[in-house]
Order: structure tokens, then C-alpha cells, then sequence
């Protein structure tokens, strides 16, 4: 029986993609089929109709709320995204060029020290750091900068913020780094014997030669931070409310799971549409510079 599964090249080719095409299948499509099934249903309560409807969308173009909380769930994601990423690339920068190749894995080793510990901790932590009495306010106090604590740094989208672009950094930092350790040093030192400077060898060859590590971290943090729930509801207050503080309140709360549901569409449409437009971007940069 076996002999006969694994005659040809094309079904062993099969027979090894088909545990990872089934565990998609089942943790991913199934998943997301559900959600998109649900979208056109409507619930009273306990009760779910499930006649085919367009109300949970009709009422999501008619609200503002949703679409003002959207925009600022994209503005949030978008900065983060920009800071976490020109944060990252000094330090991926570094540690790739400036590490002996010997201490290379004790810094990656010490990049992903936070993720030891759990991400509830990490937010708590940034609580009491930005907090009214917190470190940051008691330190800027004792040392003369400012007479009364900073009450912008907690409980809105700047808390939530900084404490996202920490979250993800080793996010950032690894794919940036795998994508530089992946350069000739060669053709950094050609350009340099060529007469360019180093300045300039970067933002010609090693800028573009790591752009693959900065897209994919800049999807990579994007992508899960606009469905981040956590830290907008323990850092935003009222002001830093997202669109999935608002899906997890359709679920739980409000007993409205079709429209969070599609309020979960929504969201993951937009996400699709602007990370698609930045991949079309990078790579018409990528051939204008070919």
C-alpha cells in the first residue's frame, strides 16, 4: 500500500504537503470560512438567524464609529509599524556587522529575552513605567525637567504606541538581520574600491540588498498589531480604543457576533489592501533601481 502512495515523485510531493495543507485547511480556511459565514447572519440574544443578510455591513457603513475606529487602527499600526522598524534596523545593523561572528548568537539570544516572559507582564510594566507616578514622571521630576507628571505618555494612542513597537521589536529585529547576514561583503567592499563612501555603498547596496528583511518586518509587525486587543484596552482608556476592542465587545459583550464578525472581515480586508499596495510598491522601487 505504501509502495503504491509513494510510486510517483508527484504523489510523494503530495503525500508530504499533506499534513501542513491539512493543519492550514483545518486551523486557518475552516476558521475563517466560519467567520465569513457568520458575517451575513444576524443574532437577538442567544438566537442566531441565520437568513443570508447584509444589515451587519449596512450598519457599519452607516456608523462613523466604526470607520473612525478603523482609521485609528490603521493610523496606530501604520506608527508603529515606522517606529518599531527605524528602531529595529540600527540594531539588526549592528549586530550583523559590527558583532564577531562568534557573539552573534548571544545577541540574537539576548533580542528575544522579552519574549520569556508573558505579554500581560510586559504591559503591566509599561504601566507602571508611564504611569502619573510612574518611572518616566518621577525621574523627569527629581531631576528638574518637569514640575508636574506628563499625563500624555498613559491611557491613549501614545501609550499604546510605545508599548506595541516594544512588544514586537524582536519582530522587527530577526528578519531584518537574517536579510543583512545574507549580503556579500564582497560587493560592499567593491563599491567602497569604486569610490563610493560608505555612506553612500549603504543606501546603494545594502539598503536595497536588505529590503526583503524590511518587508517582511514590516508585515510582520502590521499585520497582527491592528488586531492587538490587549494593549489598547489596558493602555489606550477611552481615547485608545481600536477596531478590535470593538470586535471583542461585539462577541462578548454585546452578544453580536455576526457583526463582529463582520467587523472582522472588514478589518481584514483593509489589512489585506495596504499591505498589498506596500509589496506593490517595494517591488516597483526594487525595479526602478534594477
Amino acid at each position: 500500500m505504501w509502495e503504491k502512495l509513494t510510486a510517483t515523485e508527484g504523489r510523494r510531493g503530495l503525500l508530504m504537503i499533506s499534513p501542513p495543507l491539512i493543519y492550514a485547511i483545518l486551523m486557518l480556511a475552516i476558521p475563517i470560512g466560519a467567520i465569513v459565514l457568520f458575517s451575513f447572519w444576524t443574532q437577538n440574544f442567544m438566537d442566531v438567524d441565520m437568513t443570508f443578510t447584509l444589515n451587519n455591513y449596512r450598519e457599519i457603513i452607516e456608523k462613523p464609529i466604526y470607520f473612525a475606529l478603523l482609521k485609528r487602527s490603521l493610523f496606530v499600526s501604520g506608527t508603529v509599524t515606522c517606529v518599531t522598524v527605524l528602531l529595529a534596523f540600527p540594531v539588526a545593523y549592528f549586530v550583523s556587522f559590527h558583532v564577531r561572528p562568534d557573539r552573534k548568537s548571544l545577541w540574537l539570544f539576548l533580542i528575544t529575552i522579552p519574549f520569556w516572559t508573558s505579554y500581560l507582564i510586559r504591559v503591566f510594566l509599561w504601566k507602571v513605567i508611564l504611569g502619573y507616578n510612574g518611572v518616566v514622571n518621577t525621574g523627569l521630576i527629581n531631576i528638574g525637567v518637569i514640575d508636574e507628571p506628563l499625563t500624555f505618555i498613559l491611557y491613549n494612542i501614545n501609550a499604546v504606541i510605545i508599548t506595541l513597537a516594544h512588544a514586537f521589536a524582536p519582530f522587527a529585529i530577526l528578519p531584518i538581520f537574517v536579510a543583512l547576514e545574507k549580503i556579500d561583503r564582497s560587493l560592499l567592499e567593491a563599491s567602497q574600491d569604486l569610490g563610493e563612501s560608505k555612506l553612500s555603498t549603504f543606501f546603494r547596496v545594502t539598503l536595497p540588498l536588505s529590503m526583503p528583511g524590511l518587508v517582511a518586518a514590516v508585515l510582520i509587525v502590521f499585520i497582527p498589531t491592528i488586531g492587538d486587543y490587549v494593549t489598547p484596552e489596558l493602555m489606550g482608556g477611552a481615547g485608545g480604543k481600536l477596531i478590535a476592542n470593538m470586535i471583542q465587545t461585539q462577541f462578548l459583550a454585546l452578544n453580536n457576533a455576526p457583526l463582529g464578525a463582520a467587523l472582522a472581515i472588514v478589518a481584514m480586508l483593509c489589512v489585506t489592501a495596504v499591505s498589498l499596495f506596500f509589496v506593490f510598491l517595494n517591488r516597483r522601487w526594487l525595479r526602478g533601481r534594477s
